[in-house]
Formats: C-alpha cells, sequence, structure tokens
C-alpha cells in the first residue's frame, strides 16, 4: 500500500503531516510527500516555522495510479497554495476518478473545493472553511470526522489536529479494509 501526501512547499501544519504518514507507516503502507516543485516542505506548528521535511516527488511525477489513497493535511496557508496550482488539483481530480479514498483535515477542504470535487458530498473542516463548502455544494457537519461515500470513492474528513486520533484510524480502515 502506497499513500500519497499533497502539500505546499510552505504553510503545511506539521501535526497534521506528521501524524498520519506515522499512521499509515506503523501500519506498513509507504508514505510519499509529492509537492508542486522538487525541494523540502516547511512545517508549521500554526503560525511559527517549525521543522523541514524531503519531498519525494514534485506534483508533475505523481500519479493516482501509483497510489492506493490520499491525504492532505491542513494549515491555513498550505491549502491556498495548492489551489492555486493546476498540476496539483489534476492529481486531486485524478484519486477522485480513480474511485481511490481521499483524507483532508482542518483547511485542507479548500484545494477540494478548487478542484470541484465537493460537490453533493457530506463533510467537515476547520469552522471557517464552511460557506466555502456550502457555496461549492457540500453539506458542512461539526464532527470529529466525517466519511462520505455519497460519490466516486471514500470522502474522509475532519476539523482540527485534535481530531487527529480518529482521522488517522478512520484513514487506516478505508485502506487496511480488504476489497
Amino acid at each position: 500500500m502506497r499513500a500519497a501526501f499533497l502539500t505546499a512547499t510552505e504553510g503545511v501544519e506539521q501535526v497534521e503531516l506528521t501524524s498520519p504518514w506515522q499512521a499509515l507507516s506503523d501500519a506498513g503502507v509507504t508514505p510519499s510527500l509529492i509537492t508542486p516543485e522538487a525541494g523540502e516542505v516547511q512545517g508549521f506548528h500554526h503560525l511559527d516555522k517549525a521543522d523541514t521535511f524531503p519531498a519525494d516527488l514534485a506534483v508533475d511525477e505523481a500519479s493516482a495510479a501509483d497510489f492506493d489513497v490520499l491525504v492532505l493535511p491542513g494549515g491555513v496557508a498550505n491549502p491556498d497554495e495548492l489551489r492555486q496550482d493546476a498540476k496539483a488539483l489534476d492529481l486531486v481530480r485524478g484519486f477522485f476518478a480513480a474511485g481511490k479514498p481521499v483524507a483532508a483535515i482542518c483547511h485542507a477542504p479548500w484545494t477540494l473545493v478548487e478542484a470541484d470535487t465537493v460537490r453533493g458530498r457530506t463533510l467537515t473542516s476547520w469552522p471557517s472553511l464552511r460557506t466555502d463548502l456550502r457555496n461549492a455544494g457540500a453539506t458542512w457537519v461539526d464532527e470529529e470526522v466525517k466519511v462520505c461515500t455519497a460519490g466516486p470513492n471514500a470522502l474522509i474528513t475532519s476539523r482540527k489536529p485534535d481530531d487527529l486520533p480518529a482521522f488517522n484510524r478512520t484513514v487506516l480502515q478505508a485502506v487496511t479494509r480488504p476489497a
């Protein structure tokens, strides 16, 4: 099993990257960090710089066909940057088209809004995205973790770092459940 973690090179909420990464790694899933440009990702603890992480692939080298799940960590600047990158949006759409699970936490659904993949879906997020998601045709709920299967794939969403234990368990269930 392989997991794609898609982030911008700056602005990712570090714990929303590292916690699911570790949970998937511990379960034997191989994670790969994908960014718009090769290089490093600057993690953040809210607005403060944290650690850096080496990217494994640039987005134009990645394909949904090579992975079993897409994980989109949050952070305010991260999804705002990704939603302006056509190749990143194409990669996101590729996971939906292939019927593969997509997991997004906190502010990450902004990328899904721009990729036009939330219409008719029910999801959660950081509360400030509620209006954006509704305007994009989604139903927003305030829940620790929401799994929506009313579409081509499982869409797993959570609100914030405090939800990571439930988010991680749910992502693991989605990728380790026998087909």
